[in-house]
């Protein structure tokens, strides 16, 4: 596992485009605000087609996120979504660390957090309010928060662009594979959930 995975807060940044088919992140130290990670989708010219249609909701996204120097430190993939989006999180060598399976009919969203033999490790819950979710321990104990940014008028009104904090909890021991969940989730909160509204 990275060593930057040990780290309790990321400043997560959409890249800005009008008119893009992908989703990319930077993934920066709040107080610096120095590259910790980078993201970028990889994508066929099919679902590129998808992006700008009525389907865009269905279609897949395969998001790697490696550090400054391009090693993948997580990946974060889902196939085609009818009804609810399964979302699995890889680490760098790219082995299934885990999933979201989503809820259905959650208000603010959610997401039960699974091992690879779906045992339930936690849960991902919105807030109907706005954009925040935390996350909660298989014991119901919050381990973490996403907290969507507001990015500036002028950004929101002509892009999809958004900004997010990512913290993690301080009880979530170094090295543990919840860290690359926790980090995933930014990608899963804001393909499956924010191209849905």
């Amino acid at each position: 596992m990275h060593d930057a995975l040990n780290r309790n807060m990321y400043f997560v940044r959409e890249k800005i485009g009008a008119f893009k088919a992908v989703n990319e992140y930077d993934f920066l130290d709040p107080e610096s605000e120095q590259m910790v990670f980078q993201s970028t989708e990889e994508i066929g010219w099919f679902t590129k087609l998808l992006r700008f249609s009525d389907y865009k909701t269905i279609s897949p996204f395969n998001v790697i996120i490696s550090d400054p120097g391009g090693k993948q430190v997580i990946r974060v993939s889902r196939g085609f979504s009818f009804f609810r989006s399964r979302v699995t999180v890889f680490d760098d060598t790219d082995r299934p660390v885990g999933q979201f399976l989503q809820k259905l009919l959650s208000i603010g969203g959610a997401f039960r957090l699974l091992d690879m033999n779906d045992n339930e490790m936690g849960m991902l819950q919105g807030d109907w309010t706005s954009w925040d979710f935390t996350f909660q321990g298989s014991d119901g104990n919050e381990i973490g928060r996403v907290t969507k940014e507001w990015a500036g008028i002028g950004k929101e009104m002509f892009t999809t662009a958004d900004n997010y904090m990512l913290i993690i909890d301080d009880s979530v021991p170094e090295n543990h594979p919840l860290r690359m969940m926790i980090l995933g989730a930014v990608v899963c909160i804001d393909m499956v959930l924010k191209e849905s509204r």
